[in-house]
């Protein structure tokens, strides 16, 4: 199985590291059948998103994360899609759900899902 996780939910889980969101991130990192994928502009969100003052999220924390992603996930090249977006913000994770035949995982009800996940 393959997945592109979004930011609410890598945010959720590293504010509550024993609420729902962390628990599906650590099974998603700890089992062999599931796949992360992210874009190099997925990695950039996460970093953006993470780093807010009012997160209060300290740096070697960012780190982690992210290289954490970069280690147990597959980086890809999604193509731009043209279709309409509520939340412009949610392309990224569109697309690249898209390219890789990913499962969405978001917290987010204003992205749209790619036809073969909805």
């Amino acid at each position: 199985m393959n997945v592109v996780i979004d930011t609410k939910v890598i945010v959720s889980a590293v504010l509550s590291p024993k609420g729902s969101p962390a628990q599906i991130v650590d099974f998603i990192i700890d089992t062999n059948e599931i796949q992360i994928y992210y874009s190099a502009d997925i990695l950039t969100e996460y970093k953006e998103v993470l780093s807010r003052p009012r997160l209060n999220i300290d740096d070697e924390m960012i780190d982690h994360v992210v290289n954490l992603i970069k280690k147990v996930g597959v980086s890809i090249e999604p193509t731009i899609s043209a279709m309409s977006m509520p939340d412009e913000a949610g392309r990224i994770f569109y697309d690249a759900a898209r390219a890789a035949g990913a499962i969405l995982i978001t917290g987010n009800e204003d992205i749209i899902l790619p036809n073969h996940l909805s």
